[in-house]
């Protein structure tokens, strides 16, 4: 007989307002004391403790407007928050400080979420959705200096740019763009030549969220559909669908495959967390503790597997932290 789904190990509660962005730092001087960033609807940026379970800082820095992305950039104190204010702000909270010290406007007033990569020591890419509807730019920082703009070919009618994932295959190749579209395609973006290397159909709706795991060349999407698209990457960087998976209900706010590409996690309208194995797609859970949508999903990436969370932030102003299959 299957075990009964856990309950949360706990729920972090102070945010005020809905959920829709967390990142876990587990590196720095205390590798088992992890840092999770919350970024919520009233325009905050929260850092929890937990250890105490408490918000330890919580920085204003978008004026209000929602927060949809959180990333640390090498470390604990180097941080990256993106806003409906049109603004993704870069900020220094070593020894104490939580000021901003940079910002770019991105003049997009879409939900996509930006992506990061790290090219170099201390040189990062950022895709953005661009001013342009249809437009993904591609910035290096610190510098700012623009990389490429990604432009669909004419009269391809991709719509914008949903959820984008920077990656490469390793630190000195080639870095690529997985970008999902509100047509429900799939584009994979060469970003030295600005051209689309190949696109793919997954969804019949806009593409919400979509994760790659560039090791099996294989990665998943969703949308606001029942369907989970899962594809690959062949030799010749063809997307192609590998398998689809029906769910029982509609949309999908987040996917996340946790960084062992053991198990992935997806945030659902229907205010629970599905955990599934990557390697078949078998259903492992569903956590069902949020009393609204589940907007976002993040694993910690902890050295020692035990330790492993899983964070989910809802609608319902909470955050819930698990720990789920974390034997290897």
């Amino acid at each position: 007989m299957a075990l009964p789904p856990p309950d949360p190990q706990f729920v972090l509660r102070g945010t005020g307002a809905a959920v829709h962005a967390l990142h876990f730092s587990c590196g720095g001087q205390e590798p088992d004391v992890p840092v999770l960033f919350s970024g919520s609807e009233n325009g905050f940026v929260h850092v929890w403790n937990l250890k105490t379970h408490r918000v330890d800082t919580a920085l204003d820095g978008h004026g209000g407007k929602s927060v949809c992305c959180v990333e640390t950039m090498g470390g604990k104190t180097r941080l990256l928050s993106q806003g409906r204010d049109q603004r993704i702000c870069l900020w220094d909270l070593a020894e104490g400080r939580t000021s901003v010290t940079d910002s770019v406007f991105t003049e997009n007033v879409g939900f996509c979420r930006c992506s990061l990569l790290e090219v170099a020591a201390g040189r990062w890419l950022m895709a953005m959705a661009a001013k342009a509807l249809e437009e993904v730019q591609v910035l290096e920082l610190p510098s700012k200096t623009s990389v490429c703009t990604l432009k669909p070919a004419v009269g391809a009618k991709l719509g914008m740019p949903m959820c984008l994932k920077l990656w490469q295959l390793n630190c000195g190749s080639q870095p690529l763009l997985l970008a999902g579209y509100e047509d429900g395609s799939v584009v994979l973006w060469n970003l030295s030549t600005g051209k689309a290397l190949s696109q793919l159909a997954c969804h019949e709706e806009p593409v919400m969220s979509l994760d790659f795991d560039s090791e099996k060349a294989k990665g998943i999407s969703g949308s606001s559909e029942k369907v989970l698209s899962i594809w690959s990457l062949n030799e010749q960087q063809n997307l192609q669908v590998y398998k689809t998976h029906k769910l029982v209900n509609a949309g999908i706010s987040d996917i996340t495959i946790r960084p062992d590409k053991k198990i992935l996690a997806t945030a659902g309208w229907d205010h629970r967390i599905r955990i599934f194995g990557w390697k078949k797609l078998k259903p492992l859970a569903v956590l069902d503790y949020h009393t609204a949508t589940v907007h976002c999903v993040s694993f910690s990436d902890h050295r020692n597997p035990r330790d492993r969370l899983l964070a989910a932030g809802s609608k319902d102003h909470r955050i819930s932290i698990w720990s789920i299959y974390t034997q290897t």
